[in-house]
């Protein structure tokens, strides 16, 4: 399959883009504008077809409240100077599969697509001309697929929906399915160091081991270009690589009885590393072993 010609960013959750809500805004703005500062947002715009002049849909499905957040990210985009930001709430898959929704994904240059349940944005968009849109801009443009939370989970081929954090290395507490199938052999699970959820990506990963485990910090996202993974943000982003596992009871236990799992790697990125997809090799920007430049 070849390489898709598009940009992926996906977040953690918990955008902390600034809170327009918020009254006291202005007189908060170094807080508020931590977030444009380590630049995920800004991130999204610089990388896209026309930078401030790119259109971009924040798509709300995966919401319950989607005029409240999707009036959050237009406000956050728009601050940041991107001047065609709009909102596109798929209620439904007939509206998914409508031509007025075909030729809104056809336009954009980005989409973005909000947290909440990642469930409901596989039922509704999955199979639809617009997921099929989306799907082909993605591999043959310069298009950007963006999501946080919800949005992130669902960009992989298969993604975790439901699984409590605290049980999840019992056989059978998480379960998976099919999400919008942009990047392949990747499972991504959210809102992941607040959350405790490094247990759900390992059961994950034992369950085939060929799938490599992305788990994403609150803030914090990866920029996923040309087989190659970039952490921005804030926060970590945990890497378990299933590969060289020697040993599991995965298949001789019952459900709900803890799973044993010999030699698993993990890794641990933050902002600006990189990993590469093709030689699943972590490259550690601020390394201690990097020669230190001498003053002339």
């Amino acid at each position: 399959m070849m390489k898709p010609v598009g940009k992926l960013i996906v977040i953690g959750g918990a955008v902390n883009k600034g809170s327009f809500a918020e009254t006291d805004y202005d007189q908060n703005i170094e807080k508020n504008l931590n977030f444009f500062e380590r630049g995920i947002l800004r991130k999204i715009i610089n990388e896209s077809r026309l930078k401030e002049d790119s259109i971009i849909e924040v798509i709300t499905t995966a919401s319950q409240i989607p005029q409240i957040v999707g009036t959050e990210y237009k406000k956050a985009f728009e601050f940041l100077g991107a001047k065609n930001v709009n909102i596109l709430d798929i209620h439904n898959r007939e509206e998914a599969n409508s031509d007025a929704m075909v030729a809104r994904a056809n336009a954009a240059d980005v989409v973005m697509f909000t947290g909440g349940d990642q469930l409901r944005l596989t039922s509704i968009l999955g199979g639809t001309r617009f997921h099929d849109t989306i799907l082909l801009k993605y591999q043959e443009q310069d298009f950007i697929y963006s999501g946080t939370s919800a949005g992130a989970a669902a960009a992989s081929e298969n993604m975790i929906y439901q699984g409590s954090s605290s049980e999840a290395l019992l056989k059978g507490e998480i379960k998976t399915t099919q999400g919008l199938g942009l990047i392949d052999n990747v499972i991504i699970d959210t809102h992941f160091v607040q959350r405790g959820r490094i247990g759900r990506l390992f059961q994950a990963v034992v369950n085939n081991p060929r799938t490599l485990g992305i788990g994403l910090g609150e803030d914090t996202g990866l920029f996923i270009y040309n087989d190659t993974m970039t952490a921005v943000g804030s926060g970590l982003v945990i890497i378990v690589d299933g590969r060289f596992i020697k040993d599991t009871n995965l298949t001789n236990i019952n459900l709900g009885e803890p799973i044993s799992i010999d030699n698993l790697t993990v890794h641990v990125m933050s902002m600006n590393d990189h990993y590469d997809l093709t030689t699943k090799t972590l490259t550690i920007e601020n390394s201690q072993f990097n020669p230190i430049p001498q003053d002339k």
